[in-house]
């Protein structure tokens, strides 16, 4: 005899949309992050300033950026209950791959131990000034 299915093992998962409190909102129509699943999908951070606008940048340098991003993806991941510990992928969009060194000296602070699997892609910014973009996914 088959065993009976439950209306339930046909539910849908629930997907909760990230509020993060004081943070610049998006400059496009997207969120910040999603929770669905067990996992956290946190969109491509830019290094916009705390506080600031959607497309205030902070810092000059790659380093810089890339500090600022990392900062941002961390505080986007704690308003989601996550943090960087339980990221698993990373991507990292770059404008000028030729920075490519500098970047990866101030990704490493963030990740001294076990690493996340990685992602390294060009990519055209909109926004003038932007060197680095990074989007993570993290368990929840």
């Amino acid at each position: 005899m088959r065993g009976r299915i439950s209306s339930n093992e046909f539910a849908m998962p629930a997907i909760r949309y990230v509020d993060v409190p004081d943070y610049p909102a998006a400059h496009s129509p997207y969120s910040h992050a999603v929770v669905a699943n067990g996992f956290v999908f946190v969109s491509g951070q830019i290094p916009v300033r705390p506080g600031g606008g959607p497309t205030e940048i902070a810092g000059a340098t790659m380093a810089e950026q890339t500090r600022q991003c990392l900062r941002n993806v961390e505080t986007i991941l704690k308003a989601a209950g996550s943090s960087l510990d339980r990221v698993v992928k990373i991507t990292v969009l770059l404008a000028r791959p030729d920075l490519y060194r500098e970047m990866n000296e101030a990704y490493a602070e963030f990740f001294p131990g076990a690493k996340p699997a990685r992602t390294m892609v060009r990519f055209g910014a909109d926004i003038p000034g932007v060197l680095v973009a990074i989007e993570a996914i993290a368990l929840a």
